[in-house]
């Protein structure tokens, strides 16, 4: 399986990171790593994760991360997971 980031989830992740950095530049740091970690092991992790509360789709399901929620989409067809965004939890 192959992982692919939106545009609107590179964006997104960019302004979370630089209002952390202008906090924190070690947890700014710290916060990616983590994330990326959590998406790296994404593939032996999927079942874990719930169906996402913003789609109606039981393909669509949410990473929830240091207040965030991640939504991303399992093509099983193309083997892929699709992150397509990252917006701070309600």
């Amino acid at each position: 399986m192959q992982i692919t980031c939106s545009k609107l989830y590179e964006k997104q992740l960019k302004e979370i990171l630089e209002s952390i950095i202008d906090i924190d530049y070690n947890a700014a740091k710290n916060f990616k790593i983590y994330l990326d970690t959590i998406i790296l092991n994404l593939p032996t992790k999927v079942q874990k994760y719930p169906k996402s509360i913003y789609f109606d789709d039981e393909n669509i399901k949410d990473i929830e991360f240091q207040g965030c929620r991640i939504p991303f989409y399992i093509d099983e067809k193309e083997k892929n997971y699709f992150l397509l965004g990252i917006t701070a939890k309600n």
